[in-house]
Order: C-alpha cells, then structure tokens, then sequence
C-alpha cells in the first residue's frame, strides 16, 4: 500500500511540473466527459417532452381523425357540387353500439372561420365539440366556465368560449364574459351568427405533430361552441370563399376520441374500429391514432437516441485518450534519462509501467471528475442560454418548434458514471503503450541519453 502511495505523490508532483501541458490533457477528458452527460441530458429532455405530449392524449384513448383523400368524392347540395368525405355520425353512432369496450367518447368538428367583435375581426379555428373537450385536451379557465351539457340542449341562444389568444385580439381592453362575437356563416356575404361570450380559457401551448396521421395543434385561435350549436346553425359543409374562387367541402367530424375501458385493450380495439370503418369508407379518408403505440414508439426512440447521443459524445472521450498517449510518449521521451537512473539504481520493470500508468489515471480522473461538475450545469446553463437566445433572436427562436422552445435538459443519473468510467478505462488503455514503451528502455542507453 505504501508503495502505491508513493507512487501516487511521485507521479502528481511530475504532472505538476508542467502544469499547462498537464492541464491542456485534462481538458480532453473533461470535455469529452461534460459532452457525455450534456447530450444525453438534452436527449433525455426532448424525448420526456415528447412523451408527455404523447400521454395528454390518453394512453387509453383512440383517435379516429378525417383526412383529407387525394380525390376525395362529390356530392350535390342545391346546385353547388361540393367534396364529401371524412368520419361520419353513423359511423361514430356504429362504433358505440358494436364495440362494447368503449366507455367514452368526444366528437369534434374544426372549422377555418372570421371572427368578429365589433370593429375587430380574426381569423381562427371554430371547435364544435362536448364539455368534455376542455378535461381531454387539459384546458383551464382563466374566466367565466366551459359549456356544460345544459347549453348543449339550448337552442334559443348560442354560447362560445374563447381561447386566452382570441379573447386578447377581440377584446384587448374589456372583459369578454357576456359579450357577443359574431361567427362568418357559409355564404360569401354572410354576417355571422351571434353568440355569446361565456368563458375564456388560459394560454396553452401548441402540440408537435405525432405520428404521420396526427397534425400538431396550435389552440392559440381557438372559439369553443357546442357541437349541437355548430351543426344547427352551419350544418356539415365549410365553405371557403376567396377572390376568384371558391371551395366547399363536406365533413360531417374532424375527429372522435374514444376512450378504452382497459388499457390491454386498446390495440385490440382500434384494429376493431379500422375494420368497421373500412367496411363503408371506400377511400382512405380516416386514420385511427392510438396514443399507447405511439408511446412505445417514443420509449423506444427514447433509449436510441440516448445510446446514439451517448455514442457521439463517446468520440470526444476517445479524442481525449489520444491526446493523453501523444502526451505520454513526449513525457517519455524527455524523462528518458530519469528512467534510466531509475532502472540503475534498482527499479523495476513493474515500477515504471505502474509510475506511468498512475499518471494517466491522475490525468483521467481529474478531467472526468471536472467534466462530471461541468454536466451537473447542463440544466441552468442551457435555460440560461436560451433566455439570452431568445432575448437577441425573439424571431428565431418563435420560428422552433414548441418541443425546442421548452427544452429542459434533464440529467440522466447513468450517463455519470458510466462518463467516469470510460474516462479511467481510457486513460489506464491510452497509457498502457507509453509505459510498457518506457518500461523497456534499456537502462544502459537510457543513461547514455542526453
């Protein structure tokens, strides 16, 4: 043990001789340490933020969403010849009676329209749908409350809630509870239809698109009315009137989520709803999302890109290993002569691998031990980056994705020491060759050696 001690102060007190050609090796491993835990907290951070996207959908629920079909069919209303296509009431009505394992369910029906308050006018998303939209979708209430089943039976007056966005545009400086926004009708020169204003939601970030049938939602614009109301008042057809032209089509629901009475169960479930919907949808002009899948998905590409990351970071730490062997033959070529005194006087071969090596694993732990400290700050120092990014860069930074703008590195406890040990296994590989080479110095040539 006291050899070992020895041999420890010796090779610091040699390493300290050099202190810039020391440290200038140390900070390879620390870089190549701090990139280790660094990338695979970012890693982490973005997959987490995925995946809790993915879990406000429901691991439970099943989205059957229209799409639009590359030639989607005709269909004659009056004179107009309009594009039909999409989720049907009788196909959510024959889902319900035939598939006992649902035990809720939520239509809903988005429309583009102009909205309008006075002289202020905005163009949004109208959302036809059920008082339970507000509880799937998380949204809360900054004022007034959401549409409950008794305003979906009222027919004598229409009621809307509007979004935190919409309600600061038509109402900048007045409150908007029991106010009336007027919603653009189907026809070109149409007013609107009156409703009034009875909640109005807290700001709620936009979704990133999931999967290649689930688009991103951006709730900024957004006017809620009962789906009763909507289909009353504006029927199944969206027209959209332009200079010039004019398109119309027929969709009678955006969208219908169902929830599954057992988790097992829903894989089993929405291979159920696509046979039945296959069965009268001629055209693929649905797609059934199941959020579950999705979530292995994301856990799965969770521990890729981790690995990955973790892979690339793993460069950096061989980059340092090199640097620490270039070092460690100079080292060895300057102290030839130290060696040879060494061997004359009695050393052994043994010895001078173990004075060698020593100094490696020095090297080694004090850089990984410096890049662990340095990857501890990942967090604050990328919040802290990004404020500044977004306070130089506002429109840069608007243009990312919401995933981006909301980056929260989170630390993954493995990457630690797993970073500290690549380092130390590195330093004693990279530093095996100098010392064996040192160690087979003949100590007559190495006195000789001036």
């Amino acid at each position: 043990m006291r050899i070992w001690i020895r041999t420890f102060q010796l090779g610091v007190k040699s390493l300290l001789l050099h202190p810039l050609r020391s440290m200038l090796t140390v900070l390879g491993i620390f870089i190549g340490v701090a990139s280790v835990i660094w990338l695979m907290a970012i890693g982490e951070g973005i997959s987490i933020k995925a995946q809790e996207q993915i879990e406000s959908l429901g691991a439970d629920n099943i989205i059957v969403r229209t799409i639009k079909p590359a030639n989607p069919g005709l269909k004659r209303i009056g004179r107009r010849e309009v594009q039909a296509y999409g989720i049907e009431r009788s196909d959510y009505e024959r889902i319900l009676e035939t598939i006992p394992t649902i035990v809720e369910s939520l239509r809903i029906r988005e429309i583009k329209r102009k909205f309008a308050a006075g002289s202020k006018e905005v163009e949004g998303r109208l959302v036809g749908t059920d008082p339970r939209y507000r509880v799937m979708n998380h949204l809360e209430i900054d004022r007034g409350d959401f549409f409950t089943d008794m305003e979906m039976r009222e027919t004598s007056k229409a009621y809307c809630v509007l979004s935190a966005g919409m309600a600061e545009r038509l109402f900048p400086s007045e409150d908007p509870i029991g106010q009336t926004v007027r919603i653009q009708g189907n026809e070109r020169n149409d007013t609107g239809f009156p409703y009034q204003v009875i909640g109005v939601t807290k700001p709620r970030g936009a979704t990133a698109a999931i999967g290649g049938s689930f688009a991103g939602q951006d709730f900024t614009y957004d006017v809620y009315v009962p789906i009763t109301t909507l289909w009353g008042r504006m029927q199944d057809l969206a027209v959209i009137a332009k200079r010039g032209s004019f398109e119309a089509e027929l969709v009678e629901l955006s969208q219908v989520t169902l929830k599954v009475d057992r988790l097992e169960n829903v894989m089993e479930t929405a291979e159920i709803i696509k046979g039945t919907l296959a069965k009268t949808h001629k055209q693929e002009d649905f797609a059934v999302v199941v959020p579950l899948e999705l979530l292995e998905q994301a856990r799965t590409t969770r521990i890729m890109f981790n690995v990955f990351m973790g892979l690339i970071a793993a460069i950096s730490l061989i980059v340092g290993g090199i640097g620490i062997m270039n070092i460690m033959l100079a080292t060895v070529t300057e102290r030839t002569r130290e060696i040879g005194i060494r061997r004359a006087l009695g050393a052994k071969r043994r010895d001078i691998i173990r004075q060698f090596l020593v100094e490696t694993v020095v090297l080694s732990v004090v850089g990984g031990g410096i890049g662990i400290l340095t990857g501890l700050l990942c967090r604050p120092a990328t919040i802290f980056a990004m404020w500044i990014i977004t306070r130089q860069f506002p429109r840069m930074i608007a243009a990312l994705p919401p995933i981006v703008q909301e980056i929260q590195p989170i630390i993954v406890p493995v990457s630690i020491p797993i970073a500290f040990a690549i380092s130390v296994i590195i330093g004693v590989v990279f530093g095996i060759y100098p010392a064996i080479r040192a160690a087979s110095m003949d100590p007559i040539e190495a006195l000789r050696h001036e």
